[in-house]
């Protein structure tokens, strides 16, 4: 399974309290869920705050209501509503767990990730309360999301996550000249998140023209406010010329490129019809030398 089906807009979006009840309905969740599955895609990712808990919630009854049994990735970090709290302590942890199982109504998490590193918490401390899940069954594998190399390196004195889930696209490429080599010397999974770098990959924001209406620099711009540059619009215009010359949309080239250096992706389309961009991606194979033209067309 390399694309999974990212549900951080289900009911708010992302783990921003002030957005909690915003984003997707439970009805566009379930429509969203649907076509996943109708396209194959058969991982969900998800969040015990995404929507102040309404992410989990929903999927959870999604499945009870199809009867189909995804992949599960849920994680921890982030307070779940306005003043409560957050972080990595093993009490927490394993409380979080517990509620993430109740509102999924599965019996176990597939995959259970850290959502932030906690500076407060020592990373032996979080092992503790993954080793513990695990042993009881809660949970079948653990990883780190949002980790740079150094804090990557404090997780491997300890033990060694199943995956490392991080930003990167084309617009950022961070994580090319440490994590990613680490990652693949001891053998742990990376996955992509934000592999359309908020929708920008797609080609919606365009130079001199207001952003689509409902779209994240129109919600939560501050993130993305850097790629307002000549540079980068230029290098869509390239990207987009690229993409026509392969029959494919910006962004199924944007996600093509993304696969040929990760293990899997997180993608999280806002609609149905966005599923496209996956199935295009998956359809296209890119040589080592296209890949490597690809990257160079934001310099």
């Amino acid at each position: 399974m390399r694309v999974v089906l990212g549900c951080g807009n289900f009911g708010g979006i992302g783990s921003a309290p002030a957005f909690f009840g915003r984003g997707e309905t439970r009805e566009q969740a379930f429509e969203l869920m649907d076509a996943g599955w109708a396209t194959g895609l058969r991982w969900l990712d998800t969040a015990d705050a995404y929507g102040g808990g309404r992410s989990e919630t929903w999927i959870g009854e999604w499945i009870e209501q199809t009867g189909n049994r995804p992949r599960i990735t849920t994680k921890t970090f982030n307070p779940m509503e306005e003043g409560a709290d957050s972080g990595l302590a093993r009490a927490r942890v394993i409380r979080q767990a517990e509620s993430s199982l109740d509102r999924l109504g599965v019996d176990r998490i597939d995959l259970y990730l850290t959502h932030e590193p906690d500076p407060r918490t020592p990373v032996a401390q979080t092992l503790s309360a993954f080793e513990e899940l695990v042993e009881r069954g809660l949970v079948d594998a653990w990883g780190v999301s949002n980790v740079e190399a150094a804090g990557l390196g404090e997780w491997l004195e300890v033990g060694r996550p199943a995956l490392v889930q991080n930003s990167y696209s084309l617009l950022d490429r961070r994580d090319e000249a440490e994590v990613i080599p680490l990652c693949a010397e001891h053998g742990i999974a990376y996955q992509a998140f934000s592999p359309l770098a908020g929708g920008w990959l797609t080609g919606k924001y365009r130079r001199d023209e207001a952003p689509p209406s409902g779209s994240r620099m129109t919600m939560r711009p501050e993130p993305y406010r850097h790629l307002e540059t000549d540079r980068i619009y230029d290098g869509l215009d390239r990207l987009g010329e690229a993409a026509a010359e392969r029959g494919v949309s910006t962004g199924g080239l944007a996600l093509a490129w993304v696969l040929g250096s990760a293990s899997s992706i997180v993608a999280g389309p806002r609609r149905p019809a966005h599923l496209g961009i996956v199935t295009e991606a998956l359809s296209l194979e890119l040589s080592p030398a296209e890949h490597e033209s690809v990257g160079s067309l934001f310099g």
